[in-house]
Parts: C-alpha cells; sequence; structure tokens
C-alpha cells in the first residue's frame, strides 16, 4: 500500500535505467495506479501486474478486484497469496488456489507466495509447511501454464533478516521437487522467486543461490536507484 501518481516517476526511472539489461522486470503497483502505470510504460518491457484478485469474475464483492479487471487496467501477473494476505486477512492454500484458477481464467501469470513463520522454522517445520503450501496453492489447471512461485521466509519480510544461503538453496530445491512430484517434467519450467528483504547489497549473492531464479523484492522497488541496483545484479 504505497505509491501516488506522483511516484510514477520512479517507474519512468526504473524503465530508463534498462539499457542493454536482459532480465525480465515485472512491476506491481496498486491498483489505484496499475492504469496511469499502463499509460506511462507503454512499449516499455517492463511487465505490469495487480497485488492481489478476488476469485470470482464479478459480482457483489464492494472493494474487491476481479482478475478480469486487472487484466482491463494493463496486467499481465498478479501476486497471490503473500503473507500479508495469508496473516492478515486469513487466506488459506484453498482461498490462494482459487485466485489461481482466476488468474488463468483471466490471461494473468500468477506469482503465488508461499513460505513460513519464524516459530515454523525454529521447530523445524520449515520445508513441511512450504510443501504443504506448494500442494495447497497450486490447482492441477496450471501445469504446463506460465506460472511462478515466491518463497519469502515470513520472518525475513521488512526485518533486515535473511536466510543463509544454504537455507534457502535447501527450501528451492524442496520447492523444485515438489513442483515435479506435481507436474513431472513440466515442473522445472516455473521459475522460483526468493523474496524477504532482498537488497542491492545481497541481491547478488542471493541470486546466484541453487534454483533461485529470480527476486520478488518488496521495499526495495519504491526507490528506482535500489530497484535497478538489484535488477543489475541479476
Amino acid at each position: 500500500m504505497n505509491g501516488f501518481e506522483a511516484d510514477l516517476d520512479q517507474l519512468i526511472a526504473i524503465e530508463g535505467g534498462l539499457e542493454c539489461l536482459e532480465a525480465r522486470i515485472g512491476i506491481c503497483p496498486p491498483a489505484t495506479l496499475l492504469s496511469r502505470a499502463s499509460q506511462a510504460l507503454k512499449s516499455s518491457q517492463i511487465t505490469l501486474g495487480g497485488q492481489d484478485c478476488r476469485a470470482e469474475a464479478k459480482g457483489a464483492f464492494t472493494g474487491d478486484i476481479s482478475a478480469e479487471m486487472l487484466a482491463d487496467a494493463g496486467a499481465s501477473l498478479v501476486i497471490l497469496g503473500h503473507s500479508e494476505r495469508r496473516a492478515g486477512h486469513g487466506e488459506t492454500d484453498a482461498v490462494v488456489a482459487s485466485k489461481v484458477l482466476a488468474a488463468l481464467r483471466a490471461g494473468l501469470e500468477p506469482i503465488v507466495c508461499i513460505g513460513e513463520t519464524l516459530e515454523q522454522r525454529r521447530a523445524g517445520e520449515a520445508l513441511k509447511v512450504v510443501v504443504g503450501q506448494v500442494i495447497g496453492s497450486l490447482p492441477s489447471e496450471v501445469a504446463g501454464r506460465p506460472f511462478a512461485l515466491a518463497y519469502e521466509p515470513v520472518w525475513a519480510i521488512g526485518t533486515g533478516l535473511t536466510p543463509t544461503l544454504s537455507e534457502i538453496e535447501d527450501v528451492h530445491l524442496a520447492i523444485r521437487s515438489a513442483l515435479t512430484d506435481l507436474f513431472g517434467p513440466a515442473g522445472l519450467q516455473p521459475p522460483i522467486l526468493y523474496g524477504g528483504s532482498v537488497k542491492p547489497d545481497n541481491a547478488a549473492e542471493i541470486l546466484r543461490a541453487k534454483e533461485v531464479g529470480g527476486a520478488l523484492v518488496g521495499g526495495a522497488s519504491l526507490k528506482s536507484s535500489d530497484f535497478l541496483a538489484i535488477i543489475r545484479a541479476a
């Protein structure tokens, strides 16, 4: 929940700094800015997305936004199951899975977030929790369709804490194994992003870790210079 019309200058600055960079870049602004961001970034290599969607296509759901509405406003991606949605809004794996179906219905590429709390990690349940979320949050219909998973250890978001590279790799390898168990060879295709206090000074090291196929950037994406530094680290 950050961003006003004046902050579109940050998007334009990011676009202006992407020359000769081959990384795939997606930005998910608040819904109030999505249409204006789409206009500001016409003919850009940046892909836009939403931060959440409702499972239903339309109806009496005041204040909610459907996947179709996001697509109409210029989105190609949508973040689903973010830890803040799971914790603050009580979203279960089943709810996330229903939203993944909605994204596919609207032609959006879902970015499905998963991750454990500090208590779950300390209890030695991190891999069990994360794999369970993979299984529960991905409907079978997603097989062979473009989507990404984003591992975001809840305890590392906005805290400045970051798992060790070994811890990140262990989780990402477990996620990949779960994907191949679910979808066979097609499970090798979806990128597994890492999200959790990704910053310019740690991005390069994290992005070199096994099965880390990108980053889901939070606070550092609000400042164009920081976000560009992370993109260049890829």
